[in-house]
């Protein structure tokens, strides 16, 4: 999976810091646990992440250089479906084929 810059800063700031990633792991679990589509799912994560992108921007140089000249909307869904795939729950196995009567 391929992210973009603003995601991979995202992402390296989250890992640096413990709490935020305790957080972050938190928040992609709870997601991963929601029933109903998944798209709407990881919209809902992506949000939250833009929302977090913004408030940590004016704090943190590494995301305020991103956003030099006002912060502009991009997309973070591919670090949504990043956060559920490593530390969201286990995919639910898939069942087997039923055996085929000879």
């Amino acid at each position: 999976m391929s992210l973009n810059r603003y995601e991979q800063t995202l992402f390296d700031h989250i890992e640096r810091h413990p709490e935020e990633r305790k957080h972050w792991q938190w928040k992609a679990q709870e997601a991963g646990k929601r029933t109903g589509a998944p798209g709407e799912v990881l919209r809902g994560l992506e949000r939250e992440l833009w929302d977090y992108f913004t408030e940590r921007s004016q704090h943190v140089a590494a995301l305020r250089e991103l956003s030099h000249g006002g912060v502009r909307r991009v997309s973070l869904q591919n670090l949504a479906e990043y956060l559920v795939r490593l530390w969201g729950p286990p995919p639910k196995p898939r069942s087997k084929p039923a055996a085929p009567l000879d």
